[in-house]
């Protein structure tokens, strides 16, 4: 049994992290700036009681807040490591950085990320103004005090709260180096270095704390936009290094209160050029972390649950598929995602299922690709299915029949 899953008669449910803001919330983390003052901050803790409200009547077993106090979920980083700042760019950032497909399907620009959209004759002038992490400086973590008032108005959400645990997300030191602009080390592995000495701070507070830790890790994944020019083997290797800091970030820390993400990009692309789950799994497997969160309704990878039959999961590890796509407004059948969980569950073990989400619903604190109401259908119909499902593979379980 896995440390989370209270039972073999319960599926427990949770979702990615970030959930939409309310649109005052949003205004003021667009704007950016000092946010020390004492309405914004009173604002602020009561956005984090009402995502956990609604994420509780919604039938969400493992709460968070929402990313609600974050701007996006590696932009963050800039208000809380000395060393990283935010610069506004228009150097065809999606041209050099961009996901694979959308070079191959431009005009699907408009669609992945509204208001981009072009004409498949402008493939070069791919472009955005957008937000560049900057490493301008040495790097040490500085965000002591807002975590820790992100923290307190976590737990003070969840008082009087009947939920079965809670979790906060952070960035993995990989992720933040890539999206960076280096100035001040002279090597990416300096700046790599750096990030895993700095971030492990924010790892063990939130641990600390009595949550568990969700690393975001989309470097495992992601070689349609860190690595599309790269073979597979010099990819592996890669992430295989930075897997190493990562877990040196994570030491000391119990892995059954981490879990990884891994994802390929919460936005509706072609998505054909996404590495497949199987080879990386292995690489996935080596983290210092229990859970590990897939996507697993995304129609590129609805398919990998035959992955943890062909690299099974190692003992003490749990994973969380996400059965519900964050990516369109369709609000799944309860039906569909108890088929899905049941899919994970005959492999791995109930036990070692807890029912997710594929991605973050507000990745950044601006965009979001479904409608707020509908995010809360969307999850609560995530319950009603994981409820489904948990009774039929109890049933069958009793009987000796394999769950339908």
């Amino acid at each position: 049994m896995s440390a989370i899953q209270p039972s073999s008669s319960r599926v427990l449910t949770t979702h990615a992290g970030s959930l939409p803001r309310p649109a005052d919330v949003r205004a003021v983390l667009m704007r950016g700036g000092d946010r020390s003052d004492d309405a914004i901050r009173q604002r602020m803790r009561e956005a984090v009681a009402e995502a956990v409200g609604r994420q509780v009547d919604s039938g969400i077993d493992v709460v968070s807040d929402g990313e609600t106090g974050k701007v996006g979920f590696i932009l963050y980083v800039a208000d809380r490591l000395a060393g990283v700042s935010l610069e506004r760019t228009v150097d065809g950032v999606y041209s050099r950085h961009g996901p694979a497909d959308l070079r191959d399907y431009p005009e699907a620009l408009g669609f992945a990320f509204a208001g981009t959209a072009i004409s498949g004759e402008q493939e070069a002038g791919i472009r955005e103004e957008t937000t560049m992490l900057v490493n301008d400086g040495p790097i040490t973590y500085t965000g002591a005090a807002q975590l820790a008032e992100g923290l307190d108005s976590l737990r003070a959400a969840l008082e009087g709260r009947d939920v079965e645990d809670a979790f906060l997300p952070a960035i993995s030191p990989s992720i933040a180096a890539m999206q960076m602009v280096r100035r001040h080390y002279e090597s990416h592995a300096e700046l790599l270095e750096a990030l895993g000495e700095a971030l492990a701070h924010e790892y063990r507070a939130v641990v600390d704390a009595g949550f568990i830790l969700q690393v975001d890790t989309p470097d495992i994944t992601g070689k349609h936009v860190l690595g599309f020019d790269m073979s597979l083997q010099a990819y592996r290797e890669q992430v295989a290094v930075q897997i190493d800091v990562l877990n040196r970030a994570l030491r000391g820390i119990d892995p059954s209160r981490v879990r990884i993400h891994l994802c390929w990009g919460n936005y509706p692309g072609p998505h054909h050029h996404d590495l497949p789950l199987r080879d990386v799994i292995d690489l996935a497997y080596r983290v210092n972390a229990a859970g590990i969160s897939v996507e697993a309704a995304n129609p590129r990878h609805e398919h990998e649950w035959t992955v943890f039959e062909e690299a099974p999961l190692p003992e003490g590890k749990y994973v969380i598929p996400g059965v519900i796509d964050v990516c369109s407004p369709y609000i799944e059948h309860p039906e569909v995602v108890a088929q899905r969980i049941e899919r994970y569950a005959r492999v791995v073990g109930v036990e070692n299922v807890v029912a997710g989400t594929d991605c973050g619903f507000g990745s950044t604190a601006g965009r979001t690709n479904v409608p707020e109401r509908i995010v809360w259908a969307k999850l609560s119909s995530l319950a009603e299915g994981a409820k489904r499902a948990a009774s039929r593979l109890v049933r069958s379980s009793r009987s000796g029949k394999a769950a339908p």
